[in-house]
């Protein structure tokens, strides 16, 4: 029997040859060839799947194609602290294998594990877990936020993986900078939302892992059962305040505020808590205390309106991939997120 021929028509990203040759040499039971196929959605880091020639599958991750934040995008910290919290019971992606040469594929990247699920990232894809299953599934979801802010980050190895106070400080520090760097027109409301940030910073609730991504959408979830089958996209992950993931999520929640809704947010399709039952879920989990919850939401939007205009500003330059998308649709993003931020720090006021 001859050998199989591998597959034609590769994504961008990926240099078929050396690729193959490292996934050999260094994954495990890896057996080639190998088929690549650019998963769709990934709007930052490029993320592929990888099938292997016996049908086991992998997930890649690498950098955006050029014009990326010299800072940004770091494969060896996202596998550092996938594989740190593997060892906890926060469901991740099992953490394969890291290649920091770049003479391999033009970047560096990591290979984890594939794990079933879905991902909850639309009212549509909400159609997939049943009405019973809703509120299980976004209570599991609010446990597992938990028990990532309980891990003991000395004891997993994530002591020094970055300052441990004064997160919400060096978060607008970044962030104004990265606005300056990725900006594509001047917005206003993002200048004035920084500048009440900066003056009524609060005071830091303890030091966690932060996510700083997490949401239905960046996890895969279990729809049979209701629960969250892994924790995706670890880019933005630090250490620093638990309450800002908090917040996050707060952006992500249908309250039934017509103008706060997101496209990429599943709550809209009902039978889900209210942003409010996870509070106190989480209140009562954690012990911590959430009176000043208002503050993170909009530090979160804020934050989120600058993110989405640096993967704006990145489209524009053709740095992402052969993804067919409708661009204009993350500008009128970045604005609503301003507004959104400026309207929640004047009630601050």
């Amino acid at each position: 029997m001859s050998a199989p021929v591998p597959p034609t028509g590769d994504p961008r990203g990926i240099d078929r040859e050396p690729v193959t040759r490292w996934l050999l040499e260094n994954i495990d039971g890896a057996e080639g060839p190998f088929t690549f196929d650019l998963i769709a959605g990934g709007r930052s880091n490029l993320t592929y799947m990888v099938t292997g020639s016996n049908g086991t599958r992998y997930v890649l991750r690498r950098p955006p194609l050029g014009h990326v934040l010299a800072t940004a995008h770091d494969m060896a910290r996202e596998h550092r602290v996938i594989a740190a919290v593997g060892r906890t019971g926060v469901p991740v992606p099992p953490a394969l294998g890291l290649c920091t040469d770049v003479e391999v594929n033009g970047a560096p990247f990591y290979v984890m594990g594939f794990v079933d699920g879905v991902v909850l990232d639309s009212v549509d894809k909400a159609a997939e877990l049943s009405m019973e299953l809703r509120r299980p599934a976004a209570e599991h979801l609010i446990d597992v936020l938990a028990d990532l802010h309980a891990v003991d980050i000395d004891e997993v190895g994530l002591g020094d993986f970055a300052k441990r106070e004064g997160y919400i400080e060096r978060q607008v520090k970044r962030w104004s900078t990265q606005w300056e760097n990725s900006k594509t027109r001047e917005l206003s409301a993002i200048d004035e939302v920084a500048t009440v940030l900066r003056t009524k910073i609060p005071t830091q609730h303890g030091v966690s892992i932060a996510h700083g991504d997490f949401r239905f959408g960046n996890c895969l979830t279990d729809v049979r059962q209701g629960r969250i089958a892994a924790v995706l996209d670890w880019e933005l992950c630090t250490l620093g305040d638990p309450l800002a993931d908090v917040g996050y999520l707060g952006v992500y929640w249908y309250d039934g505020e017509a103008a706060n809704v997101r496209a990429n947010d599943p709550t809209p399709a009902g039978g889900f808590p209210r942003y409010a039952d996870l509070l106190e879920r989480y209140a009562a989990r954690t012990g911590r205390d959430l009176s000043g919850i208002d503050y993170y939401v909009a530090f979160s939007c804020w934050r989120l309106a600058v993110i989405s205009e640096g993967v704006y500003a990145r489209y524009l330059h053709g740095a992402m991939g052969d993804q067919l998308v409708d661009i204009d649709q993350f500008k009128v993003g970045v604005d609503g997120l301003a507004e959104r931020a400026l309207a929640a720090v004047r009630r601050l006021a």
